[in-house]
């Protein structure tokens, strides 16, 4: 298993309690709920979000035994400790819960230790925070945001329905920089088969400026993307740095932190990338709380200039508004703290 620099490791921090938080924030498609992971100690509060989509398997984490860590450790060491917690209870109906709930528990150690240091990320790893450039995925498509904004930019999940008519009209608009085949997630959520194959092909074609993410990776499905794999990113399969080495090489990958489990795996990913060519950017899962902050943070640290889908919250509502912020965020990382 991939360790924390030690930087990081070492840094002493004070355990006094936990409290577990619910959250939920209507969207265009689903009302989405969330829990915030608040370990508190010296003082100060350490906070992380599991961002696990089942409602019954939030209710299920909140009702967990209560989290029975206290006294005074390293971050390292409180890390490890997490290995004897129960963190699951009697198993999670969504497959990603064990990642996502492991790494809300270490991303609020690492704001809490963080906190209590007086230090950010950035200053240990010896990475400066620069703006963030942010594309939107909201569910009610570009032409509802344009009439508000027209200088936004979008990632767009792609559907079974597009045709030659509907990519003309997307690359009419010159602003999509990111199309989601979702070719990983199952013919419920994603594209699967022939129609997979029919969509890529019309991405590849008539948006040619686009990064194409999790197309398929069957032989017909390579076939199409000859000479097209610098422009291709992979998500949804990427967890560890197993899956980048036995997935095609690609000229793009994006990050979801919280599918790492683990900071040591994220970081340990993200200098494979950038050891290997491979050019980043941040992906979010509908945060709500804590750890929308932590993307853009290390969005800003790590890969401030890609299509990164870490907008505000607020571009996730159910209508547009005016007055939100723009691309680019200022830097962040710049207060003690994770996502501070």
């Amino acid at each position: 298993m991939t360790a924390l620099p030690d930087s990081l490791a070492a840094l002493p921090v004070r355990i006094d309690g936990c409290a577990l938080t619910p959250l939920a924030f209507e969207t265009p498609n689903f009302t989405r709920t969330t829990t915030v992971v608040a370990i508190q100690g010296g003082g100060v509060t350490g906070r992380g979000e599991d961002v696990t989509y089942t409602d019954a398997d939030q209710v299920a984490h909140r009702a967990l035994a209560p989290f029975r860590l206290t006294g005074s450790d390293t971050l390292g060491g409180w890390v490890a400790r997490l290995d004897d917690l129960d963190l699951l209870g009697d198993g999670p109906e969504d497959a990603s819960a064990p990642d996502y709930r492991r790494w809300a528990y270490e991303s609020a150690l690492l704001d809490l230790a963080l906190r209590q240091a007086g230090t950010t990320l950035g200053a240990l790893l010896g990475r400066t925070p620069r703006p963030v450039r942010f594309c939107i995925s909201s569910g009610l498509g570009p032409a509802a945001w344009l009439a508000v904004d027209p200088a936004l930019e979008f990632k767009l999940d792609a559907n079974a329905d597009w045709d030659a008519v509907r990519i003309e009209e997307l690359a009419a608009t010159g602003r999509v920089r990111v199309v989601d085949i979702k070719a990983h997630y199952g013919e419920t959520l994603g594209l699967e088969g022939a129609t997979a194959l029919t969509v890529l092909e019309l991405v590849r074609d008539g948006l040619p400026d686009v990064v194409i993410e999790d197309p398929p990776v069957d032989p017909a499905a390579l076939a199409l993307l000859e000479g097209h794999l610098g422009r291709v990113a992979f998500d949804a399969p990427v967890h560890r740095v197993a899956d980048l080495e036995r997935l095609p090489r690609t000229g793009w990958i994006n990050i979801k932190p919280s599918r790492f489990a683990r900071i040591s795996e994220l970081l340990a990913a993200i200098a494979w990338c950038e050891g290997n060519g491979v050019r980043l950017y941040g992906g979010g899962q509908f945060e709500l709380g804590p750890g929308r902050a932590q993307i853009q943070e290390l969005a800003s640290l790590w890969y401030a200039d890609g299509p990164n889908d870490v907008a505000p919250g607020a571009y996730n509502a159910p209508r547009p508004s005016t007055g939100l912020p723009a691309s680019p965020l200022p830097a962040a990382g710049r207060a003690p703290g994770f996502g501070a």
